[in-house]
């Protein structure tokens, strides 16, 4: 075997397993929290030696902040590159189904976070007192540009961005509620395009932005179920 053959083993062995314990941790840490998951309940999950988890995560703590900037990372990745020139209608309809469909694919990761917050955020504190006011002020100055030029009403961009972010994620950290009410075992792809689509409509109309109406999917109130 080359050199060069053993680096692309060893370097697939460590993808691997990276993403073996990131899924594994993201599952205790949803149903057990920080405190009550442990290193040798994430090994059993993701079915590696214990040591094997402590050689990429030293400590439980640095695979619990790995799981929170990642899924941090992965929120804020489809409001990165917003400019001034952008169309409203386009970056801010993007980012509020890029948000839904996170909280489709990756609810229990929507999870930790909101537990972490509802705890005080003690491993979050740093982070959102630094990183992510740095992020929120930067897309806030993009907004409030598209409010100068006219492209927008002027609404607060502060407010309108968590807005976004707890109207999208409620759907991931409440889907319990969700779909009790709706009558339902589980959401549907046309439930996601269609909670989407009426979030766009109403937060881009609230926000006096002109965008191309499209409703798609079904609305999720019509499928309500009457109990028996």
């Amino acid at each position: 075997m080359t050199s060069s053959s053993k680096n692309y083993k060893t370097g697939k062995i460590r993808i691997d397993n990276l993403a073996k314990i990131l899924e594994a941790a993201e599952i205790e840490f949803a149903l057990s929290g920080y405190k009550g998951a442990s290193i040798m309940s994430i090994a059993k999950r993701a079915k590696l030696p214990r040591p094997n988890i402590h050689y990429y995560f030293p400590s439980k703590l640095e695979l619990y902040n790995r799981v929170l900037m990642d899924v941090l990372a992965l929120w804020n990745e489809a409001f990165d590159r917003i400019t001034a020139d952008d169309d409203p209608a386009d970056a801010i309809g993007a980012y509020i189904y890029a948000k839904v469909m996170y909280s489709k694919t990756n609810p229990l990761a929507s999870k930790i976070f909101a537990n972490e917050l509802i705890h005080g955020a003690a491993h979050l504190t740093e982070y959102l007192n630094q990183d992510y006011r740095e992020w929120l002020m930067g897309k806030a100055e993009v907004m409030q540009s598209w409010i100068n030029q006219g492209k927008m009403d002027p609404v607060d961009p502060f407010y309108l961005i968590l807005l976004i972010w707890s109207s999208t994620q409620h759907y991931a950290d409440f889907s319990v509620q969700v779909t009790t009410v709706l009558g339902k075992q589980e959401l549907a792809d046309e439930d996601y395009e269609g909670i989407a689509a009426n979030l766009q409509h109403i937060i881009l109309k609230g926000c006096g932005i002109k965008f191309e109406q499209s409703l798609i999917g079904a609305k999720p109130y019509a499928a309500i179920t009457k109990p028996t």
